[in-house]
């Protein structure tokens, strides 16, 4: 753990430069407005150790795969996000010397993530050679009303000296991705343009695929309240344009730069049209002004806040971790584009090539379900829908037939670009998480309408994918699935993986309740479904019941525990309490062939099936097997302590489901895994908001009724939450006596709170106290 950051309930806050903790804060301080995002680098010259980050939705790079290419069914390329040209430079030489945080002497350093209103600001005395004392105060945004723009102001006093100031605004595109295979770079530039003093584009193209970004950026300068018309010098060079000015500034005056940002790409103009929507961007910025862009930018986050925030009261680090949670949520995915999904570190870094993996089907829909119209959950399904077509190619590198589906573990566009064995062949439980969203979707919002129009289609094809995935085991008298690995990655290319073989048998049986519901409610479009997929429904069903009803499923009746696969107690069983401190986290100390024998889990397995279908299971059953594989769970994925938390909630383990839900709502703010560098775990920050609102909050959806059924961690004075459901505004308000839920918005609702019915009209309000 590394815990440098300053308490508070609505922002983040760095006090005192630290180099060792820069490229970790560059991570925590990220922006993003859902099109895109940007590292929270530096706008001044650095020379220290960074990763520069600067990452448009949906712009990627399909690099060579290295491994295993020559193989049938290995992906050609592994996509990257790509790291793409830089907008925030403003460069400073005062006197002659650089202002470079990395050279220069820093005092009061203040680094600001301001959650509530959306932007990062930073203040800091810089001391130059000489003695030179300058104060500085920037403030940055990525607008979320005007989502193709970056803002900053830029204010810099001499406290102690007079002298000149040479200021450089650039754009900058001759830059690379730091997982880059031999220092290759992936941008060559089209053009450059500077029509006006302070005005300049750069548009560049990527190398392959030829994804156009086209960089704008107009600039003002003040001296106090005066705006200043020095002469600029423009500087180009290859994928690269500056504006260039030297201003003299006495001793106590602040020099004031606000620069405008348009950032664009071809997903959203025509390519030749890029410069030209550029320009019209910038002239839009510059009349609204900065000040008037930062106020708008406030007050969408305001709205929000009102729709997603969560309520702590008497425990700060676990306000700050939650709301923390919901700011990056809310700036990395808005629903707008359909085309868009959410990658495991968001816009916040390189890792996992910024694609999408089933963490959005099993993690993030949740959280969007509750806070945003329906239309934003609806749009990451059809996301998925409408990469059916690649799906089923996909299944056919693979060696699968008949229309059979199986999504990528890793992809930007449908196509799978995973290239290690064991997870881009056998993990492939991925296929049910996919499944499993359409399901959670109806439950939730009751638009069985996406049923009829999208989901079956997928659900079929998933289903006909599973079984040709399973075989016949003659010994056994069963059907197994061989060689798979379950959402546990420390075991891989095991037999009859529990969570695997549920999802799947599952996965089928849903499949065939919706052909029940499909054909009865909507025979027309059912009959043209059918003659699309060349669907022989009373064959191919009695193949999954056949199935289903002798699907096998490894357990140990002594312990009277589901066994995450064939064989898994022949291994050595520990605990966690044998490992000795200095050995975690084990993917940082154990070898992997070590790993792969031990017994330990890195994520929740056969958990996550009874979280996902607890309502299949009594409360003796999750309490024997959570019992049983808490203590052998390192939580090495970060999607993991939530549904331990959710489940040891669920099982009245509440100091256990308090310890999990900070580890997982601080994991990034305090570095828990030692990786924050790479960026932040922002998939699993879904499931933090999970931790709280089904976990603590008891919520569930039964019947298509709301039931709560909560409880409030002892360190806790309060907490509140709301969530939209099926066009009502609902608010859940907890304290030591009781739970108090508000209609703060739609028609009466009938709903559940501790197992007792109430009819709740709108504006009415109901309170219950907790159970003795």
């Amino acid at each position: 753990m590394n815990e440098y950051l300053k308490h508070d309930g609505w922002s983040i806050i760095e006090e005192g430069f630290k180099p060792a903790n820069h490229r970790a804060s560059e991570s925590i301080f990220s922006l993003g407005n859902g099109r895109m995002g940007q590292r929270g680098n530096f706008e001044e010259d650095y020379s220290g150790d960074s990763l520069l980050g600067n990452y448009i939705g949906g712009i990627y790079y399909p690099d060579k795969t290295k491994v295993g290419w020559w193989k049938n069914g290995y992906p050609e390329y592994y996509a990257k996000v790509l790291n793409a040209p830089n907008w925030i430079g403003i460069r400073f030489q005062i006197d002659g010397h650089t202002l470079d945080l990395a050279q220069c002497g820093v005092k009061d350093f203040v680094r600001t993530l301001n959650m509530k209103q959306g932007h990062l600001e930073r203040t800091f005395r810089a001391v130059l050679p000489g003695n030179k004392i300058v104060w500085v105060r920037t403030i940055r945004f990525l607008s979320i009303v005007d989502d193709q723009t970056g803002n900053i102001r830029y204010e810099i006093t001499p406290e102690n000296f007079s002298g000149d100031f040479e200021v450089t605004l650039d754009l900058d595109a001759d830059i690379m991705n730091e997982d880059a295979n031999y220092n290759e770079k992936f941008w060559d530039e089209v053009e450059k343009t500077a029509s006006a003093d302070n005005r300049a584009t750069l548009t560049a193209k990527t190398k392959k695929l030829d994804f156009r970004v086209t960089l704008g950026m107009d600039f003002t300068l003040y001296n106090n309240d005066e705006k200043l018309e020095p002469k600029i010098e423009a500087i180009e060079r290859n994928k690269y344009i500056g504006k260039k000015s030297t201003v003299h500034v006495a001793q106590g005056d602040q020099l004031t730069v606000y620069k405008y940002a348009a950032i664009l790409s071809s997903l959203n103009h025509p390519k030749d049209k890029l410069t030209e929507a550029a320009e019209e961007q910038l002239d839009a910025s510059v009349k609204k002004g900065f000040e008037r862009m930062l106020h708008e930018q406030a007050e969408a986050w305001e709205k929000k806040w009102e729709d997603s925030d969560i309520v702590i009261e008497g425990d700060l680090a676990a306000q700050q971790g939650i709301r923390f949670n919901i700011f990056q949520l809310n700036q990395t995915y808005t629903g707008e584009d359909e085309r868009l999904n959410i990658g495991p570190k968001g816009f916040t870094g390189e890792k996992y090539g910024g694609s999408t993996y089933w963490d959005t089907e099993a993690y993030c829909l949740p959280f969007y379900l509750r806070t945003s119209d329906p239309s934003v959950p609806r749009n990451l399904l059809l996301y998925r829908y409408k990469h059916l077509q690649k799906a089923i190619e996909n299944a056919q590198n693979l060696g699968f037939t008949n229309g059979a589906a199986l999504y990528p573990m890793v992809t930007m566009n449908g196509e799978e670009s995973h290239n290690e064995w064991e997870i881009t062949f056998e993990e492939i439980h991925r296929n049910g998480a996919i499944a499993y969203a359409i399901f959670n979707y109806i439950r939730y919002t009751g638009d069985e309408q996406y049923l009829f129009d999208y989901g079956l289609e997928v659900l079929i094809s998933i289903s006909r994918f599973w079984r040709q995935r399973v075989n016949f085991s003659e010994p056994k008298q069963k059907y197994v699935m061989l060689g798979v690995t379950g959402p546990n990655e420390y075991e891989n290319n095991v037999h009859n993986n529990w969570y695997t073989n549920l999802i799947a048998s599952w996965t089928m049986e849903y499949t065939m309740y919706a052909i029940d519901k499909v054909s009865r409610e909507a025979p027309e479009k059912y009959q043209r479904l059918v003659d699309k997929l060349g669907f022989n429904d009373i064959t191919e069903t009695n193949q999954w019941r056949e199935i289903i009803e002798n699907l096998y499923f490894p357990y140990d009746a002594n312990r009277g525990v589901y066994l995450q696969q064939e064989g898994y107690l022949d291994k050595e069983q520990m605990t966690i309490h044998d490992l000795q401190p200095g050995e975690r986290p084990l993917n940082q100390t154990w070898s992997w062939d070590r790993i792969l024998r031990s017994c330990f889990i890195k994520q929740a397995d056969v958990l996550q099936g009874l979280y996902f279908l607890e309502d299949n299971y009594n409360l003796e059953t999750i309490r024997r097997n959570f019992d049983f594989y808490e203590p052998r769970t390192v939580h090495e994925s970060s999607l993991s302590p939530c549904v331990h938390a959710i489940l040891a909630s669920k099982l009245g383990y509440t100091e256990k489901a308090y310890n999990l839900y900070l580890r997982t709502a601080r994991l990034d703010l305090d570095d828990y895994n030692n990786e924050v560098a790479e960026g932040c775990h922002v998939t699993s920050m879904a499931g933090t908001y999970m931790t709280i609102v089904e976990g603590f909050g008891g919520m569930r959806i039964q019947n298509g009724q709301l039931h709560f059924n909560p409880f409030i961690p002892e360190q806790w004075n309060l907490y509140s939450f709301i969530i939209k459901f099926r066009g009502r505004q609902i608010k859940l308000e907890v304290d030591k006596q009781g739970a108090r839920i508000y209609n703060q918005a739609g028609k009466p609702i009938t709903l559940f709170l501790f197992g007792q019915q109430f009819e709740l009209g709108e504006q009415d309000q109901i309170s219950a106290n907790h159970p003795a």
